[in-house]
């Protein structure tokens, strides 16, 4: 048998990638940020990993290579990549889920302990050296609630759960299944509102499809408590980001802990900025020491799955987009 060619899409100067000569002597791998730079030998390509880059290069990938046979994409959320030609074809998808969520679920229980200990108004009385006694809130005694318990929704429910918290969580298939020991109760998507009053925190964890793009806007903050904290770390689109701001603007919320946003960078002029009941962080709540290594490790681990004719860990239902 001849060589696997791999065709690494983008990041041709990450040094992570480096590792990728793990995979072994009979590894072509074609390091290109354009599905042009791959030459002749993108005809002769099994497996395609999509490292950075958008769904036009990739949809010129699958239309000149027909021996594919797997594409695996860094990332978790896949709507910058998901087109109707990878939709239609019979490639399978595989996705990043589960190599950051771990960190992203430890970001939301520094947002929600940030404000449940007024970690703001700390700040500033230590900056006006003015002893300040105040009042703290418990999380063992406020309940929080993930919209979209998928991978990253079940490691924010463990993290809640271990503080003692109540977790209530909204997703699409509400049949039993692993990480619902860590939940007190699973509604339906057609029953988020029924769910958002009852919390006290509410995460977006979901990723971006046409059914969850603004799924959380002025309705869904006008049904939360006046205390609520809202956090996003999944996509930035599934919070309108203008309803958000006129519900912090007019505190009909307590406060928000961003980490995506909806254009990125956050532009300048984002009302978001100066508001001083948001935490933002900069889509950097996944970025640990060795998020690359770990990104490259999993893509190592499911080749040697699929060069052993194992089945593939992590395939997308790509109609579903996750």
């Amino acid at each position: 048998m001849g060589k696997i060619t791999v065709v690494v899409l983008g990041g041709t100067q990450e040094p992570a990638l480096k590792r990728l000569s793990e995979l072994g002597p009979d590894v072509n791998l074609k390091f290109a940020d354009k599905a042009a730079d791959v030459g002749p030998e993108l005809a002769e390509a099994r497996v395609v990993f999509q490292w950075a880059g958008n769904r036009e290069e990739l949809k010129r990938v699958l239309a000149g290579a027909p021996r594919l046979e797997w594409i695996h994409g860094r990332y978790a959320g896949l709507d910058a990549i998901l087109c109707p030609e990878l939709i239609e074809s019979s490639v399978p998808l595989t996705n990043g889920r589960g190599s950051f969520s771990q960190s992203l679920g430890e970001w939301v229980i520094c947002g929600a302990l940030y404000f449940a200990k007024d970690v703001p108004r700390m700040l500033r009385s230590k900056a006006a050296r003015h002893w300040d006694t105040f009042d703290v809130l418990e999380l063992s005694r406020q309940t929080m609630g993930i919209v979209g318990h998928g991978d990253i929704g079940r490691a924010i429910a463990r993290r809640a759960k271990a503080f003692g918290m109540k977790v209530l969580a909204v997703r699409r298939d509400t049949s039993p299944r692993t990480g619902d020991e860590d939940v007190d109760q699973v509604f339906a998507n057609a029953d988020l509102h029924k769910m958002l009053p009852l919390c006290d925190y509410v995460v977006a964890a979901a990723p971006l499809t046409p059914q969850t793009r603004h799924m959380i806007g002025a309705p869904e903050f006008a049904a939360m408590k006046p205390s609520a904290i809202v956090m996003n770390v999944g996509r930035g689109p599934v919070i309108d980001e203008a309803a958000i701001a006129v519900a912090l603007e007019t505190k009909q919320i307590r406060g928000a802990a961003l980490d995506v946003f909806e254009v990125e960078p956050l532009p300048a002029e984002s009302p978001l900025w100066g508001m001083d009941n948001v935490l933002i962080s900069f889509h950097t709540a996944d970025h640990t020491k060795d998020w690359l290594n770990d990104a490259v490790q999993l893509f190592i681990d499911q080749f040697q799955r699929w060069r052993s004719g194992e089945p593939l860990k992590n395939v997308v239902d790509k109609r579903a987009g996750y």
